[in-house]
């Protein structure tokens, strides 16, 4: 019985250590849970730069993500779940949101950091990459490819700019999805891009149809650009 207090109190106390310590690292790290984004590359380019230079923004295998908006145009970057079979994406970067937890465990065993900063939108998988930019901003192919789709992009029964589907070169046997932007005319099956340098649309607007939640994050409607990656296979059976 003895043995058993003994045992509850050291219990006891050493939550309260942990407690105190987490309390004393908040305190001298801030204790908001939303972080400030640090100085990203965007900040430090001229506003009249038109195409974005490389910067890979997640991977999946072999396929390399590049920036899809010129980084001058870019408002934030999110990540978040999909019901419709999307591949989960590993983000490069740091989240700019992350909970208390997690950036307590970052400052004390390093991690975490580098650039760009995004933020989750969502729970679940980071299975689709939102770039964020107003309507009518051009948008870039993400990844060097082989354009094999380009079909309407739906919204509430309403046909919102394009779906481009683009086979990559360094993985036939995915396919990486752009949506929410509308085509440019001199795309067409079997066009080959460029990542960066195949201009392949515009970002549209759908703030009229659509609470978006990048917005949380941007000084605007949340406007976007959004990259998913899916098996070949499954193009085929929808």
């Amino acid at each position: 019985m003895r043995h058993a207090r003994r045992a509850r109190r050291f219990a006891l106390l050493t939550l309260l250590a942990i407690v105190a310590l987490i309390a004393l690292l908040l305190s001298a790290f801030g204790g908001s849970t939303r972080t400030s984004a640090a100085l990203g590359v965007g900040q430090l380019v001229p506003n009249t730069q038109t195409r974005p230079f490389p910067q890979i923004l997640a991977m999946h295998g072999a396929v390399r993500l590049q920036m899809p908006i010129a980084q001058a145009r870019k408002t934030a970057i999110g990540y978040h779940d999909t019901p419709d079979g999307a591949l989960s994406l590993a983000p490069l970067g740091h989240q700019a949101n992350q909970g208390v937890i997690d950036r307590v465990f970052h400052k004390i065993f390093g991690g975490g950091g580098g650039q760009p900063a995004w933020y989750r939108l969502s729970s679940g998988t980071t299975s689709a990459l939102d770039v964020g930019a107003a309507a009518g901003t051009d948008v870039y192919a993400p990844v060097d490819g082989t354009v094999v789709g380009v079909t309407p992009y739906v919204v509430a029964g309403n046909r919102f700019g394009s779906r481009i589907d683009i086979q990559p070169q360094t993985a036939p046997s995915l396919i990486v999805s752009v949506t929410q932007l509308r085509a440019d005319p001199s795309l067409s099956v079997g066009s080959n891009v460029v990542s960066g340098a195949t201009r392949i649309g515009v970002v549209v607007d759908l703030s009229r149809v659509e609470r978006q939640a990048l917005a949380r994050y941007t000084n605007d409607s949340g406007n976007h650009v959004s990259v998913e990656v899916r098996p070949a296979a499954s193009l085929v059976l929808n």
